[in-house]
């Protein structure tokens, strides 16, 4: 946290341990007590995203490449979607490969998912039982033979002749061979190299972070994905939540909308506190509320209610929803001030007056 300077200057020729009390005094007046802190960030985000447009932007004019921006993109971080729309990933290269174009293309390449029914060209012959594939590509030919039960090649024709005992076989045989995977990382459908500053880096179609960190030439401490549950499921939840505040903060960026960093990040918080990623939705934080009366107005209100009263459940009356239904004051605000009377004490004073 950036302390202002009026703050520092006063406490100048404090010892170290008044000092300490100060900044602990300081940090606790940054909100008042009792602040709806929750609302207020709700409202700071919602009022504004409602005025985010819903458009997509094709990186740097490249047409397989769509980001998610605005509403979208904002509505699958909350929602916690498991995987985005677009997924895609920025990977930054060692020192050894971010500095010529031709070492980072080399990496691209490698980082690429090719299956073997790209580099293949496959017949079916129904009349012999029998698969023609044709290929210039050794790897290939490699792993096509260590499939095959019975094959015979022909090296001047570059082809591999496969034989099946029924069609059947044959289908389940040419389909296995076209989705197997010959080199790349899964899931990585293309990289394109991009100049950034003074070094070239990989801008990935895909995502699968685990996967890219272990290829040679990738700076495996600078690699970033748009796929929040990826972060979570390699790096841990601390990351996720990081990831979530500066996915968050990205979109409304984009769109110059001024939101609060301190707002996003209680959401975050909200969103990882129990180290899992929760949506804000029914299924996350809303419908996992303590109180009986909150998930009850949120959505589904007699199954919250009647499951409540299965189980005899108890509603303790701290939230802001349960208070305003009952119709109390709400513990925000004045509402948190409880004042204490001691009869006997009372009693005393009033005599002696």
């Amino acid at each position: 946290m950036e302390i202002p300077d009026a703050i520092k200057n006063r406490t100048e020729n404090l010892s170290k341990e008044d000092k300490e009390k100060y900044m602990a005094c300081y940090k606790r007046s940054l909100i008042e007590p009792g602040e709806a802190a929750g609302t207020v960030s709700a409202q700071s985000i919602g009022e504004p995203g409602t005025q985010m447009t819903l458009r997509t932007f094709h990186y740097a004019g490249v047409a397989e490449l769509a980001v998610p921006l605005g509403l979208p993109r904002l509505i699958e971080i909350i929602d916690a979607k498991r995987s985005p729309r677009d997924p895609m990933m920025e990977v930054h290269l060692d020192e050894k490969h971010r500095t010529t174009r031709k070492r980072a293309d080399k990496v691209a390449f490698s980082l690429e998912e090719k299956f073997l029914g790209e580099v293949c060209e496959i017949t079916v012959d129904a009349d012999n039982k029998s698969l023609i594939i044709k290929t210039e590509d050794k790897t290939a030919k490699k792993i096509i033979e260590k499939s095959a039960k019975d094959f015979t090649e022909d090296e001047a024709n570059n082809t591999i002749t496969l034989t099946e005992k029924s069609l059947l076989n044959l289908k389940k045989l040419k389909d296995k061979i076209e989705r197997r995977r010959l080199r790349g990382v899964k899931d990585i459908k293309r990289g394109f190299v991009r100049k950034k500053g003074e070094e070239y880096m990989i801008i990935a179609v895909g995502s699968n972070i685990k996967g890219v960190m272990e290829v040679p030439g990738v700076d495996p401490t600078r690699v970033t994905t748009n796929d929040i549950f990826q972060i979570y499921e390699t790096l841990g939840v601390e990351a996720a939540r990081n990831a979530i505040i500066v996915e968050s903060k990205k979109v409304l960026d984009d769109q110059s909308i001024d939101v609060d960093i301190r707002h996003i990040m209680l959401v975050a918080d909200q969103m990882t506190v129990t180290g899992s990623i929760r949506s804000v939705g029914r299924h996350g934080i809303s419908g996992k509320k303590g109180s009986v009366l909150a998930r009850a107005a949120f959505e589904e209100t007699e199954k919250h209610i009647l499951t409540a009263a299965i189980m005899n459940e108890t509603d303790p009356l701290e939230g802001v929803v349960e208070n305003i239904i009952v119709g109390q004051p709400i513990p925000i605000g004045t509402g948190t001030v409880e004042l204490m009377v001691t009869p006997k004490l009372y009693k005393k004073k009033e005599k002696k007056e």
